[in-house]
């Protein structure tokens, strides 16, 4: 349990957390927020809040403790998600960001109706709205109340209402612009806290003999967490499914996530300019290469030191539990941080979507801003409401809550990155082709997953998305090959990237070169 250092460690944070929140989002006497404002910070972020709020806004409980539960479980290949990531970023920064800056959109499902039609914007915003409440919120909510049961002793429906309340609480007011510029705290506190457990929980490996002696003996005594590439023998090969991790469908469940999530991509979308925010996805990269340290690491220590643990997902918490005084209050701290910047980017996500792509079209007011901001607010309480509620019919029976989130989102990522990535560079696809790629790319997985329960859902992601792009071509060009008239003109976007942003990706691409030739 906490001590009361602990505990006072933690308000401490909580305090001053609130207090700069409401500092960043005051205005000026009489000035009133309009939607730029509440939902894309004014479109003024700069580069290190933007590569912070990235961060933030992705490590949460279903990362840290789920992740650790996973590191726990199978050991450090599950890291193939975040180093993957560290690249998917870049792609992203070079290729899809100057598309969607240069069509000045807040939202993607407002870029799916430029480029196809309306039903498009509408059916994908719904379906987005129902996965980040009933996936996502949940799971970070119940995750992180997790945690606090198992640290502090807090039952775990009081420790959903706490998290909730205070994660809507501190960015009600101020909206994107409160979430970013705190996120800034949060990522230094998250990476100073977590690389402090890793290296406390090492030295506990060792007996207190150093922390590379720690990781060394870890090696020793599980070395099978430490494949980066599982091999069919593996019992969690159907997770990873060897070296088709590196080739097929986890590309796809980043460049969805990385690229076309309005949860992660709304940091980018504020950014002051083109160049600004790809610093600032540089800056995200490049934290990415630390996560597996922060959050697979200690799971794989957890599972030397406690192997008889009843579920992966109590790895985490357990590791927790074996700090000192005050240390486990600033790395608790640290778990707070990234669970409740998670809650509030997700909520403000939600709040995006609703107001600004359904509201407007059952709305008699659309043309008025101030009422959106009105709206976005309520939305938020709603969605927060909405998952505590649903957390625990939907969660409570998984002992891989991280694994769950991806194979549930691996139905529909396909579909998604198909109608975008042809939306984007394909000018004859079609609306049609589109809905079709979607619905497709759900009923093709559960297809698979049913009559071919072999084939892991790493690469049933990349047979799906093979399907789709071929099911939304033919559909194209059965419709005609003429040019649709949202069609994306490339000629008028300029791809080309700095010095600085090209050297950044570069070096990158030789860490990740140097981490899987080490742990192949």
């Amino acid at each position: 349990m906490l001590s009361n250092l602990d505990i006072l460690i933690v308000v401490f944070y909580l305090l001053i957390l609130f207090a700069l929140a409401q500092w960043v989002s005051r205005e000026d006497s009489g000035y009133r927020k309009n939607a730029q404002d509440y939902f894309l910070a004014g479109k003024a972020l700069p580069w290190w809040a933007i590569g912070a709020s990235l961060i933030a806004a992705n490590i949460s409980a279903e990362q840290i403790i789920g992740m650790s539960g996973s590191g726990y479980a199978m050991g450090l290949a599950i890291a193939s998600y975040e180093w993957m990531a560290a690249i998917t970023l870049i792609l992203v920064g070079k290729f899809l960001l100057p598309v969607f800056l240069q069509r000045g959109i807040f939202t993607m499902p407002q870029f799916l109706e430029q480029r196809y039609d309306h039903n498009v914007r509408m059916v994908m915003a719904f379906f987005w709205l129902g996965v980040y409440i009933f996936v996502n919120l949940t799971s970070i909510l119940w995750l992180g109340a997790l945690a606090l049961n198992t640290v502090a002793g807090v039952d775990i429906v009081l420790g959903m209402v706490l998290l909730g309340g205070f994660a809507v609480g501190y960015s009600y007011y101020g909206g994107l612009k409160a979430v970013a510029f705190t996120d800034i705290v949060q990522v230094v506190l998250l990476v100073l806290g977590g690389l402090m457990i890793a290296w406390i929980i090492l030295d506990k490996v060792s007996a207190g003999t150093g922390v590379w002696q720690g990781l060394q003996l870890l090696t020793e005594r599980a070395p099978e967490k430490f494949d980066m590439i599982l091999s069919q023998g593996n019992p969690h090969y159907m997770s990873l499914p060897g070296v088709s991790v590196l080739i097929g469908g986890m590309w796809i469940m980043n460049i969805s996530y990385w690229g076309f999530n309005q949860y992660i991509i709304q940091r980018a979308l504020a950014a002051k300019n083109i160049r600004e925010a790809q610093k600032g996805i540089v800056f995200a990269a490049f934290l990415k290469l630390l996560m597996p340290i922060i959050v697979v690491l200690p799971g794989i220590a957890m599972f030397v030191l406690s192997p008889t643990l009843e579920t992966p997902d109590q790895a985490y918490p357990h590791a927790m539990m074996l700090l000192p005084s005050g240390i486990k209050g600033l790395v608790f701290a640290a778990l707070l941080a990234a669970i409740v910047s998670s809650l509030a980017s997700m909520t403000n996500s939600i709040s995006t979507i609703f107001t600004l792509d359904i509201y407007p079209s059952f709305s008699r007011r659309p043309e008025q801003e101030s009422n959106h901001v009105g709206v976005g607010r309520m939305v938020t309480l709603l969605a927060m409401l909405m998952a505590m509620i649903c957390a625990k019919p939907l969660l409570g029976n998984f002992d891989q809550a991280f694994q769950y989130i991806q194979e549930f989102t691996g139905f529909f990522t396909p579909g998604i990155v198909v109608i975008f990535l042809l939306g984007m560079f394909w000018k004859k696809t079609t609306s049609s082709a589109a809905l079709v790629a979607a619905l497709g790319s759900a009923l093709l997985s559960l297809g698979l997953k049913l009559g071919w329960p072999e084939l892991a859902f790493i690469d049933r992601v990349g047979v799906v998305f093979l399907l789709c792009v071929m099911l939304a071509v033919g559909m194209s060009l059965a419709a005609g090959t003429d040019d649709r008239p949202g069609a994306v003109d490339l000629a008028d976007i300029s791809f080309q990237t700095s010095s600085g942003f090209n050297l950044s990706a570069a070096l990158v691409t030789i860490i990740l070169a140097a981490l899987y030739a080490t742990w192949w």
